[in-house]
């Protein structure tokens, strides 16, 4: 696969990658982070090739939602600690970490919602990963933990700038400075987690939830994204604008003039989340 001319994957199909797996199913992509012998941990090539798979996903119309996991009943440990001890300058480790945000924000951004299934542990930057969802669904058996400081170090992989924005800025420090393990009825507590399941339902319930928005409007939805994720870095007038200029997106999108005439002629709604929330209890 080519980050420059990617090959847009067929509804059902899967590749396996060196370090993970990617499928395209019923319009969810779905990564598989595939190093279970490493408990998932971010070498260099799944670095690479998280982003050439988002900058396919970004590029993909035929994705409308995405389900980043782990294998093996692991999200992701962390950065890999044997990389760690290699030597290097100053100057090379500083590239090692601002290499991570050539990519890292085509995730956050990526206008199409992204749920993160986190099964086990999500550890230093495997957390900070799991942060960079829009929803973090765990199993009763996720921990996170912000391991840096254990090893001398601080969060990366954009883990400073995501955690104060769930958890405030007072619990962020306490998570940072003492570096203790959350279970996933505290991180959901907290604004971290949005839901928790038992294991086995873990990857069905974070389909699920892909699945509904696969019925909204992906430009609605990828806007609004784009726009709230300013939200704490722009004033109220920059806000306005950006409002506006969506707005008049959404507006003149296809999807917004089918559902207006569904209206008009008391038709079912294209989005309806209350009556998919009856279909499925009914189900």
């Amino acid at each position: 696969m080519s980050k420059d001319n990617p090959t847009p994957a067929a509804s059902g199909s899967r590749r396996d990658l060196e370090t993970m797996v990617y499928e395209l199913r019923d319009e969810v992509a779905i990564i598989t982070l595939n190093r279970p012998d490493a408990r998932n941990a971010l070498d260099v090539p799944m670095r690479r090739e998280l982003a050439e798979v988002v900058a396919e996903i970004r590029d993909d119309d035929g994705v409308r939602a995405v389900v980043l996991t782990g294998a093996g009943g692991v999200f992701c440990a962390g950065g890999d600690l044997r990389a760690l001890n290699e030597k290097r300058t100053s100057a090379q480790s500083y590239k090692r970490i601002a290499d991570l945000h050539v990519w890292l924000p085509s995730l956050v951004n990526l206008e199409k919602p992204v749920i993160a299934a986190v099964d086990g542990p999500a550890f230093g930057g495997g957390m900070s990963l799991a942060l960079a969802a829009d929803f973090i669904l765990a199993s009763d058996s996720a921990r996170f933990c912000q391991v840096f400081g254990r090893i001398g170090l601080i969060p990366d992989l954009g883990g400073m700038f995501l955690l104060p924005r769930l958890v405030g800025l007072q619990r962020a420090k306490e998570l940072v400075f003492s570096g203790r393990i959350l279970r996933a009825e505290e991180a959901m507590a907290m604004g971290i987690v949005h839901s928790v399941h038992a294991p086995d339902q873990l990857q069905g319930a974070a389909f699920a939830l892909a699945r509904r928005f696969c019925s909204g409007s992906t430009l609605a939805i990828g806007l609004a994204k784009n726009v709230l994720n300013q939200s704490f870095n722009l004033d109220q007038r920059a806000m306005a604008e950006l409002e506006a200029m969506a707005q008049a997106l959404c507006m003149d999108s296809a999807y917004h003039k089918e559902a207006i005439q569904r209206f008009l002629d008391k038709k079912p709604a294209l989005f309806d989340w209350e009556r998919m929330d009856k279909e499925e209890a009914i189900s």
